[in-house]
């Protein structure tokens, strides 16, 4: 009796992919008795991270919210103040804004590479006004794809508006040859267990200012005075990473290449399944696409589904057909303006985010999906489409 999908192995969306050298730094960790935060591997990842992100600070933090939080805090975001927040991302980028007391304003994207459009954001800084000038810019890199950093940034500069890029997705995409995450003020990675790589939780906040990321660390270990006994002048955090987890994220940066490279070629192999066979029956999907001189990490491979050009067809669907089979895959994430908990904060919005999250779907991308898995994949999608 053939297997039921219910006894497939599961194929995961976007699983940790793990080598032999974390588990070296972990035991040099144990061996050497740093087991408590900070340590060696906390100074030698840090050091990994700028090295490769060619951005000279670097603090290593207990997830990419924590170290949102942290920037924020730095800002001086407080009760009453207003943020902008790109609205078609996960909730990470909005919600230290509320831990704060302030709001978010919710900035729609642009149709191309699904991130904060420039002029919905010019827009939002205008109405605001002077009176109500936001405390910082939160643009994101979603998906790995970089945003339209030049045109934000110069808007940014003429309202004198800090920024914080959300780089959670995109370790090691490239905007016109340069790292996401080095072209703001501040800008914050996730090592979550779904990311491109992972210290199981953990995150990282960088910036080309020393102050910033010396402040993250001082907040970010209890805000702890410096004193013989504890003491404290102002309220801290218990955010930073551990000695153990910054080994894991040390082996890790060692094949971070590699996995990019691997999470790309997922990318290639899902759009030429598209792209000939299935487009060759008639049926049309789109990709997120890059924007000029730009290099998405593609941690997710993303596509877009609209049920007119595809008989019908809609993303949920194919959606629920992968399920069947055991096979994870997501809708694109729901914009934070159409999200219960945010019904009431501003929104500069032209419907384009919702118009993504409604016919757009995330398709398995680990890194270390096997040819066969990868494979068994397609197979599923070319059933689907009656192929």
């Amino acid at each position: 009796m053939p297997a039921s999908p219910a006894d497939l192995p599961k194929i995961w969306l976007s699983s940790p992919h793990l080598g032999e050298q974390e588990l070296q730094f972990v035991n040099e960790a144990f061996a050497d008795n740093w087991i408590a935060p900070l340590g060696p591997h906390v100074n030698g990842f840090e050091k990994d991270l700028q090295d490769y992100n060619e951005v000279p600070h670097a603090a290593v933090l207990s997830s990419g919210t924590a170290a949102m939080h942290l920037a924020l805090d730095m800002l001086d975001v407080g009760p009453g103040d207003k943020v902008i927040c790109q609205s078609f991302t996960f909730c990470g980028s909005s919600h230290p804004v509320t831990y704060l007391g302030a709001q978010p304003v919710f900035v729609d994207s642009e149709a191309d590479s699904w991130n904060m459009c420039p002029q919905a954001l010019e827009r939002a800084l205008a109405d605001l006004g002077e009176a109500q000038k936001p405390k910082a810019i939160i643009p994101v890199h979603l998906y790995g794809n970089p945003a339209q950093m030049e045109e934000i940034l110069s808007i940014a500069e003429r309202y004198q508006v800090p920024v914080v890029e959300d780089a959670a997705e995109s370790l090691g995409s490239t905007y016109r040859g340069q790292k996401t995450g080095s072209l703001g003020d501040m800008a914050i990675y996730s090592f979550n267990g779904n990311k491109i790589i992972t210290t199981s939780g953990g995150g990282a906040l960088v910036s080309p200012q020393q102050h910033y990321v010396e402040q993250a660390r001082f907040l970010a270990t209890q805000a702890r005075d410096e004193a013989p006994h504890y003491q404290h002048s102002r309220i801290g955090y218990n955010y930073r990473l551990s000695n153990v987890l910054a080994g894991i994220g040390r082996g890790q940066m060692a094949v971070l290449d590699e996995r990019i490279a691997q999470r790309q070629a997922n990318f290639r192999h899902y759009r030429h399944l598209f792209e000939t066979q299935i487009q060759e029956k008639g049926y049309r999907v789109y990709f997120q696409q890059e924007l000029p001189d730009c290099v998405s990490n593609r941690w997710l491979t993303t596509l877009l589904m609209k049920p007119a050009e595809n008989q019908g067809k809609t993303r949920e669907d194919l959606r629920l057909a992968l399920a069947e089979q055991n096979i994870e895959a997501r809708p694109l994430w729901k914009p934070m303006h159409l999200q219960p908990v945010f019904k009431d904060a501003p929104a500069y919005v032209d419907g384009t985010s919702e118009g993504l999250f409604n016919i757009g779907l995330c398709l398995p991308s680990s890194s270390n999906i096997t040819d066969e898995q990868r494979e068994f994949v397609v197979e599923k999608v070319r059933e689907y489409f009656g192929m």
